[in-house]
């Protein structure tokens, strides 16, 4: 091939090597178990396929499919990129159809194609593409995220695959013709449009295009606005039929047709429609009959699409196409918008039936509320109708409910507008083809014989058509390369029947690429359009072309390039003629970043004049640039770079025969060691023979002998520039240009290099331009380089039109001496800046000014006075967006990153490692993850990262050992308490393991029961039984607090089942250890003994899953048992899911199936775990759920459900926390009627009706939680009255409404009267006053609740009920509850002052009982109070205050005459309660006492100490290490609603009691919970660890503004009681949480188990190593009494810091070895035991940098200032410091005594040299003695430093 079309190399591009294309999906495609393979296997007995017969009709059923999915064989590629170890790697995306199998794979050169996704449909596949949907993200805000997908379509459907995994089935109401794919979504072309005038009335074409924004979405025709004469801008629906759609474009968003009859192309914007446009295109029209593209009446619209779907078949004829058009997979090219996927709350569309479609239009984002597109499209005809229907008219053959539907119909609401943009103006048979990817400027359409040209304008709304160019050509196909797009290989204008190809070249000779010199750089002719390619010629075909026709019988037998396809990047596919395809790559515009670099300013149009012809001279440089480095052959490595500065000069006039540095760049030898990058090669690996030739090369001993460029005579003084050369006029710009890259390449340590091959050109420029100031620059900069050069040549100052720009000064910009007047305070001018080039130096100019002149407007309003931007020939001011104040934030917003820092010269560097350094001690926590990497915190970068303990890799926790085995641990459910950190928490002593001891469920217990001589051996079992089932009241009770325990502690796998502890009911006797049961029968087992505690043991193994972690629907249902023995524990499981947030994601359709079946515990979980998971959101699918179970709720015509009571409770809680405080007018009438619901009717509502009117007084309470007396809405409903008179008594009120109906029929078995039973209604009326009055410190209502001061009222109230009183009362008077006992006294005082009066007006003793409980009861409400008070916050004094009372009950129980009075129930009650609100104070404290107590109570398991008290006791043990210590009690309302729900002062009597406190209640405790423990992690090696933590608290009225320190970790305070929390040093990286502006930062953290990255300071241990500070680096030096340096080992720096490069360097320098000198070695430590105490490892390489520039300085091996410009800028920045005062030296980095010594070296150097002490330094003496005029005014400190300037 290369042979035929590429014999004149001149001509042409050297593309890269040829590889054979094979779409990869072929190959899958033959081994895919396509859908066809399937059904037979489906279908066919196993033995009929193994068969001889069968297996044979099998592989012909397969050939045959084969052979039908090759006939539909298409695919596309497309760039791909894949963030991979913080470098983004390129690959090309393939997506290929064929018959029913699309296969997506991925692969690039380096590695090998693999399949990412593969699909098989029902139908054979039309076509496959990729498409963006845009999904709503915020509705508030109006943000969108884009959903990557992958569409097939077939006939009937569109099959929408999401990356994501999800799956969507969108039916097609009509033949699609072709689809592609937009920035909105799909755009479908319909099928057929030619038989429409069949259809519709004269004048009502039917629409061509239609649109699909979502998946879900309906399918909505498009609208045009086209513009001409005549028609204007009139709006109306796309029905062209001929109009066929040629390529869309997502970026900008454009869609390209053609018109297959006129035969032209025009293009249009794709945009929303907006409101004008939709009211415009939906109102019917008067005019019937109107223009050929007029409106149409939205009517007539709706029936005839109606009949589309009839008329329109697969087979049907199509309109003609457009010439050559390609297909949608072929020529579709859009740009792909990589944006991460996000989740949506769209329905899912599984179906594609019209009930499927009918569902979807319910949906809230759809536009038509009563039918959906696809319910219109499909209503199809019983029969053919022989003629077409006309407006209204129904079809004789169609049903009668159709007729009736068509006028009622809405009309299809349009979504997108298609807005004509250009059109072609003469009338050619051609098609449009591909356009390129973005381009920075400008943008081009290729047409096979125009290429279009627009301009985004500023508006980026608009697109400005500037020119359009005929290029002849075969095909055409977009490369990107660097900047230049490659337009296509080209070929001759004959028919396609003629196959000979005609290539010519514009050149008149060869060119290689060894001697493309001047002559054979010609001009190019500006008629015709520049390409990369050769221009191609008529038929005449010149003499040295002869060659194609003596071979032309070769000619036709060799393979031809028949067409182009697949572009991605540079490469692209070539078809040829025999069918085959090759992959080629053409090369870029330069392989070496240097001269890559040099190729930026030609893309740029505004670096040259705005003169005629300015932009076509810039692609006419890369033309011919492009065409001679890219010429067959190709240069080497090394010449690069010479051939471009020879293509340069000859293009600005130079000859460069006669100039002999240029003519010296033919040879071999480089200007410069800097050897440009080589292109990529297999046999690019070195050798040791590599360096052996190096050293012995002409080259290695040219450059030690002399310089490069030695003097020349100056005989070619007379060379006179070409004044016609393209480039002549723009000489002076393009050297300004070229001089700010060169100050550009000097703020590069790795480009600085490249500068002394740039300063050659330059000083030849600036001396021919007569630019002595530049030429002076030129010489100080490289004096032994410029010394060589004198030749120069003549511009002939008449001829010439050359323009000199203004903004060309004589004084030259220097960037080094900008910075260096910047440090020294004085008055700047605005450096010039070149926009996309010159980018350090902005970033550097704006740093200096933001940190040295401290201008904190320096990168926001006052840019102006600091850079001014070159632009179109002019300068004008440059202004950058808003940017941070902080100077850290103000580098990141410039764009800095470290490693630009790392490159940029140790002078320049120093002040913005300064101010990294200033920044890095006091960061702001809110700072984005890439400023702290810019800082080098790497515990902030981390923080930004959001991992957690349990579930992130990187944060590895090892367990360690526990007392227990590991089978224990795997069965008590105990074991994913994080030990790490527990250990850390509670160091000294084992109270963990003994918790989990306490709570464990799974193991057998010891029955100790001694056997007397006069006991029976029967006996002696029965007693042990006994023991065993009291013992078993303790174990049923102990999953309560176990859930409390591991609260949040377990991330689940989605592949494995929740393990459920067993709570097992036997015991071992010793000292056999025989096996004790209760299923013997030797005693009796109350029945369903074990159901509540199975639900108990559900709930603590559900609590265990952790909100964060990933579990769905079908996990959920994954879990539920097959046995029916544990279907109260899958219930408990359901609550807990709701509990912890994940029973949200569980189905409707599970939801109802668990419902259904009936089980009591199922729908009680089901229904407190879904309320809980709504909580307070008012959700109306979980209010008609829970309606269902209320019968108040419910209308009284409504069928009577049997539904449980128990079930009837949990619903009315349900109610109340699914409307907290919400205030609900409706529910909350409800509930106050249920407090007082009377018995009946009939035999209804007779039993635990305690518990009912419990439920309703505290869902009242929550639902008006905390309003007081702002219940907006509920006045005539007199609230507060009626809750006191269920509290104290009175008549009962006649029921109002629905409920007089109801309970018309009295009870049966209750007969109360007239009067409320205060039993029955007093606790939840109670409960409810105190919730609604809630903190509101109302004393009226508390008055209310005060004890009872007479007998007579004292009779009327039981004294539990004083507790409920006295709790309420004082959680009312919220903020007169005080951590003392003073307070709690006088709860009682006033009750005991009236006691112990009437004690001796009475006789009365047995009354001295009930003042006795009475006091009791009370004292424990004011302690439970106290509790709720001080919850979750550790406070000592209520702590003792709580202590105190608990010892003082404990010494009554321990009298026995005492506790008979009280009674042991009742003084067991208040203790419980007592201990309870202490363990609400100490939540997640572990406390020792509360656990001391809780022990206690565990061992008493006779007497009194029943089911109820055990499961208290353990609630407490739960609530005191809740979470394992991650979690505490919060004190919001919502919180304390929660704690008095679980905490409800009536525990059961037994397993089964319910009468008074629903048990599942119990739980409700967890709402409560919030994660408030900070866990301190060390980044470096991710264990916790402990650091020092200073918590501020805001002043309120009972305290001033306090600080603490507590050392982590530990339990922050609630956070809106805190002003700050702050890290503090020494050892750890201060940071601060200012939580004054915001806590949202602080709660992320917390809610992520409460990692807070630290980092350990260098030359400090962490306190578990080092717990008093002894060990540390600076204290080993002060107790070695010598100085830190002497003392400093560097053998053990990796003890101190984890710096990767510290410890590389103390390793490799700073060790004794052979050639090592001792004072190196010294200096070497000195600089590692700096960076080290200075905690700036960074400073590292600049200590070595300036004793190497020192070093150099002394021996004379300066070639170049350079390094004596980076000393003058440390030296003025240290010199600003000290002028500045000791406050400002103090915070300089370089601090020791190094730079004074080092600054002395230099000082002596130059002294030497200024005298001529040196004689081989001739030329750099006088360099010295010239300047040293010139800086004369300079300080004595630093003359000698700055006099080489």
């Amino acid at each position: 091939m290369s042979e035929v079309v590429y014999e004149e190399t001149a001509t042409m591009i050297a593309a890269g090597e040829l590889q054979s294309f094979v779409p990869f999906g072929r190959e899958h495609c033959r081994n895919h178990p396509n859908a066809f393979n399937l059904q037979l296997r489906e279908l066919q007995p196993a033995s009929e396929l193994w068969s001889s017969d069968g297996a044979a009709g099998l592989v012909g059923s397969l050939q045959e499919v084969s052979l039908q999915e090759r006939e539909r064989e298409c695919w596309q590629l497309r760039k791909g990129c894949m963030r991979v170890r913080e470098e983004d790697v390129e690959f090309e995306e393939e997506l290929y159809t064929a018959g029913t199998v699309v296969v997506w794979s991925q692969g690039s050169r380096t590695q090998a194609s693999n399949v990412y996704k593969a699909f098989t449909v029902d139908s054979p596949v039309q076509q496959a593409l990729w498409c963006n949907f845009a999904v709503p993200k915020n509705k508030k805000e109006g943000t969108e995220e884009v959903e990557q997908t992958v569409c097939i379509v077939q006939s009937s459907c569109v099959n929408v695959h999401t990356v994501t995994g999800k799956d969507f089935i969108s039916p097609l109401p009509f033949q699609v013709s072709n689809v592609w794919a937009t920035k909105f979504g799909l755009l479908l072309e319909r099928k057929n449009a030619a038989t429409d005038a069949q259809l519709g009335a004269p004048g009502e074409p039917l629409p061509t295009v239609f649109s699909m924004l979502h998946p879900v979405d309906e399918i909505a025709p498009v609208v045009c606005k086209p513009t001409g004469l005549f028609e204007g801008s009139r709006v109306q629906y796309a029905s062209d039929a001929n109009m066929k759609i040629v390529f869309s474009c997502c970026q900008p968003s454009v869609v390209v047709s053609y018109d297959t009859v006129q035969g032209i192309h025009s293009v249009w914007a794709l945009r929303k429609v907006t409101p004008d446009e939709r009211s415009t295109v939906l109102r019917c029209t008067a005019d019937p009959v109107g223009t050929p593209l007029g409106l149409m009446a939205s009517g007539f619209l709706t029936s005839h699409l109606r009949n589309i779907s009839r008329l329109d078949s697969p087979g049907g004829s199509g309109a003609t196409g457009s010439p050559l058009h390609y297909s949608a997979l072929h020529s579709h090219q859009s740009r792909v918008i990589t944006s991460s996927p996000g989740l949506h709350s769209r329905v899912h569309s599984p179906s594609i039936s019209n009930m499927a479609a009918l569902s979807r239009a319910h949906s809230p984002g759809m536009a038509a509320p009563s039918f959906s597109g696809a319910s219109r499209f499909n209503t199809s005809f019983h029969s053919p109708s022989p003629r077409g229907h006309h407006g209204l008219l129904s079809s004789p053959n169609s049903t009668v409910n159709e007729t009736v539907l068509v006028p009622e119909m809405e009309p299809i609401v349009p979504d997108l507008c298609m807005e004509q943009l250009w059109s072609e103006t003469t009338t050619r048979q051609t098609c449009l083809s591909l356009p390129p990817d973005i381009f920075t400027s400008s943008k081009l359409f290729h047409c096979f014989h125009r290429c279009v040209k627009f301009i985004e304008s500023n508006d980026t709304s608009q697109l400005i058509f500037t020119s359009v160019t005929t290029i002849p050509a075969k095909d055409a196909e977009p490369l990107q390369v660097s900047k230049v797009f490659v337009h296509g290989l080209l070929s001759p204008p004959f028919s396609l029947t003629n196959h000979l190809p005609h290539l010519s070249t514009p050149m008149d000779s060869v060119s290689t690429p060894a001697n493309a010199g001047s002559r054979h750089l010609q001009r190019l002719d500006e008629a015709a359009m520049p390409s990369p390619v050769s221009e191609l010629r008529g038929p005449n075909i010149k003499h040295h072309e002869a060659s194609f026709l003596e071979d032309y019988t070769f000619q036709q037998t060799t393979p031809y390039i028949h067409a182009l396809r697949d572009p991605v990047c540079n490469r692209v596919t070539l078809e040829l003629s025999s069918g085959s395809m090759m992959r080629i790559s053409i090369p870029e515009i330069a392989t070496s970043d240097f001269v890559t670099l040099l190729t930026l300013p030609f893309n740029l149009t505004n670096l040259i004049n705005p003169i005629k012809n300015g932009s076509y001279v810039i692609i006419q440089v890369l033309v011919k640039w492009y065409n001679i480095y890219n010429a067959p052959g190709g240069p080497s490595a090394h010449a690069e770079w010479n051939l471009f500065v020879t293509c340069f000069m000859t293009l600005m006039g130079y000859n460069t025969e006669r100039l002999t540095w240029t003519r010296n760049l033919h040879f071999e030898v480089p200007l410069s060691p800097v050897i440009a990058a080589k292109k990529a090669r297999p046999s690019d690996g070195g050798s040791d023979e590599d360096w052996d030739y190096l050293l012995g090369s002409h080259y290695h001993h040219q450059m030690n002998s002399q310089p490069v460029c030695g003097p020349v005579d100056s005989s070619g003084s007379n060379n006179t520039l070409d004044s016609s050369a393209p480039l002549f006029p723009h000489i002076p710009s393009l050297f300004y240009v070229l001089h700010l890259l060169y100050q550009e390449l000097q703020l590069d340590e790795l480009q600085r290099a490249r500068a002394s091959l740039l300063v050659c050109l330059l000083q030849q420029l600036a001396r021919d331009l007569q630019l002595e100031e530049y030429m002076d620059l030129y010489w100080r900069d490289y004096p032994s380089l410029i010394s060589g050069f004198n030749e120069s040549c003549l511009i002939d100052q008449g001829k010439t039109h050359m323009i000199r720009p203004s903004f060309l000064r004589a004084d030259p910009p220097c960037v080094l001496s900008w910075l260096s007047s910047c440090l020294r305070g004085e008055e700047i001018l605005p450096f010039p800046y070149l926009p996309g080039i010159c980018q350090r130096t902005r970033l550097l100019v704006l740093s200096y000014a933001l940190y040295i002149t401290e201008d904190e407007n320096a990168t926001s309003t006052d840019v102006s006075k600091y850079l001014a931007k070159l632009s179109a020939g002019v300068v004008c001011n440059f202004y950058l967006l808003e940017a941070a104040s902080k100077l850290g934030h103000g580098y990141f917003d410039l764009g800095f990153t470290l490693k630009d820092l790392e490159s940029v010269p140790f002078g320049v560097a120093l002040p913005i490692r300064e101010a990294i350094y200033h920044c890095r001690e006091q960061p702001c926590s809110d700072w984005s993850e890439e400023v702290c990497l810019l800082i080098g915190r790497q515990d902030l970068t981390k923080q930004a990262h959001k991992m957690t303990l349990g579930k992130s890799k990187a944060v590895s926790l090892s367990l360690e050992p526990p007392a227990t085995t590991e089978a224990d641990e795997e069965e008590d459910g105990m074991s994913d308490i994080i030990q790490e950190v527990t250990g850390l928490i509670w160091s000294q002593d084992l109270r963990v393991q003994e918790v989990r001891r306490l709570l464990q469920s799974s193991r057998p217990v010891r029955v100790s029961v001694v056997q007397l001589p006069e006991v029976s051996d029967h006996e002696y079992i029965e007693e042990k039984e006994n023991k065993l089932l009291q013992l078993c009241q303790r174990t049923m009770a102990l999953p309560v607090g176990r859930g409390l325990f591991t609260l949040f502690s377990y991330h689940p796998v989605p592949t494995e089942p929740l393990p459920v502890p067993k709570l097992n009911l036997t015991g071992r006797a010793p000292p056999r250890n025989t096996m004790v049961d209760l299923n013997s029968g030797n005693i009796d087992v109350p029945p369903n003994m074990t159901s509540w505690p199975s639900f108990h043991n559900g709930v603590a193994a559900g609590l265990k899953i952790a909100p964060a972690s990933q579990v769905d629907s079908a996990w959920i249902a994954y879990n539920k048992p097959k046995s029916p023995e544990l279907a109260n524990e899958y219930a408990g499981f359901l609550m807990a899911l709701g509990l912890n947030g994940h029973l949200t994601k569980l189905a409707t359709l599970n939801i109802h199936d668990y419902l259904t079946k009936g089980h009591e515990m199922t729908s009680i979980g089901l229904l407190l775990g879904v309320s809980s998971a709504k909580l307070g959101t008012m959700d109306m699918s979980i209010t008609r759920l829970l309606s269902i179970h209320i019968p108040a709720l419910l209308p009284p015509t409504s069928t009577e459900l049997d539904v449980p009571h128990n079930v009837q409770v949990a619903a009315v809680i349900g109610i109340g926390l699914v409307y907290q405080g919400t205030g609900h007018r409706h529910n909350a009438e409800v509930l106050l009627s249920e407090i007082g619901r009377p018995p009946g009717p009939e035999m209804e509502y007779c039993t635990d009706r305690e518990s009912y009117s419990l439920a309703a007084g505290l869902a009242l309470g929550m639902v008006c939680l905390g309003h007081g007396s702002n219940l907006i809405g509920m006045t005539d409903l007199n609230v507060p009255e009626q809750l006191y008179q269920y509290m104290v008594g009175g008549h009962r009120r006649a029921q109002a409404g629905a409920n007089r109906e109801r309970h018309k029929s009295p009870s049966y078995q209750i007969k109360e009267g007239d009067t409320i039973n205060v039993d029955v209604t007093c606790p939840g009326a109670t409960l409810a006053l105190a919730m609604i009055y809630l903190k509101t410190n109302n004393r009226s209502i508390a008055d209310w609740l005060k004890p009872p001061d007479t007998w007579f009222l004292l009779d009327f109230i039981k004294p539990e009920f004083l507790l409920l009183r006295t709790l309420a009362r004082c959680i009312i008077m919220w903020d007169e509850i005080l951590p003392n006992t003073e307070w709690v006294k006088t709860s009682v005082v006033a009750f005991i002052m009236f006691s112990t009066l009437s004690r001796t007006m009475t006789d009365h003793v047995v009354l001295f009982v009930s003042l006795s409980q009475a006091q009791d009861y009370i004292t424990a409400g004011a302690c439970m109070a106290l509790g709720l008070r001080f919850a979750g916050s550790a406070n000592s004094d209520a702590f003792d205050c709580l202590y105190e009372f608990a010892r003082n009950f404990m010494k009554i129980m321990s009298f026995a005459g005492t506790a008979a009075v009280t009674g042991y129930y009742n003084l067991q009650t208040g203790l419980s309660m007592i201990l309870l609100a202490m363990s609400m104070v100490m939540a997640g404290t572990g406390n020792l006492k509360v656990l001391q107590l809780c022990r206690f109570f565990h061992k008493r398991t006779g007497g009194e100490m029943n089911y109820g008290f055990h499961m208290a006791h353990h609630m407490a043990l739960g609530l005191l290490f809740l979470g394992g210590g991650r979690y505490t009690l919060s004190t919001s309302n919502s919180a304390i609603a929660a704690l008095l729900c679980a905490l409800y002062p009536h525990f059961p009597a037994h397993s089964t009691d319910n009468r008074y406190h629903l048990q599942a209640l119990r739980h409700l405790a967890v709402l409560a919970a919030e994660p408030r423990l900070l866990v301190p992690v060390d980044v470096d090696s991710l264990k916790p660890c402990y650091a020092l933590i200073e918590v501020t608290y805001k002043e309120t009225k009972w305290y001033d503004e306090t600080t603490v320190q507590l050392m982590a970790p530990t339990m922050l305070p609630e956070l809106h009681l805190l002003k700050r929390v702050k890290v503090k040093g020494p050892r750890y990286w201060e940071l601060s949480v200012d939580l004054s502006k915001e806590t949202q930062h602080l709660k992320s953290i917390l809610s992520r188990d409460g990692v807070l990255y630290v980092k350990l300071r260098a030359g400090q241990l962490p306190y578990k190593d080092d717990p008093q500070g002894w060990k540390s680096l600076l204290a080993s030096a002060v107790n070695h009494r010598n100085s830190g340096v002497r003392a400093f080992k560097p053998e053990a720096i990796s003890t101190f810091t984890s710096e990767p490069a510290l410890v590389s360097f103390a390793e490799f320098f700073c060790k004794t070895s052979e050639g090592m000198k001792h004072d190196t070695l010294v200096l070497f430590s000195a600089m590692l035991y700096e960076c080290v105490t200075q905690e700036f490892p960074e400073m590292l390489p600049t200590y070595i940098a300036i004793e190497q520039a020192v070093s150099a300085l002394r021996r004379g091996d300066l070639l170049q200032t350079f390094p004596l410009w980076q000393m003058r800028l440390v030296v003025e920045l240290w010199d600003s410091r000290v002028l500045r005062g000791p406050a400002y030296s103090d915070d300089a980095l370089l601090t020791s005594e190094f730079l004074p010594v080092m600054k002395n070296m230099v000082d002596v150097a130059l002294d030497s040299w200024l005298k001529g002490e040196r004689d081989d330094d001739v030329e750099l003496c006088l360099l010295l003695k010239v300047s040293q005029v010139k800086f004369s005014q300079l300080s004595q400190t630093c003359r000698k430093l700055l006099v080489s300037f």
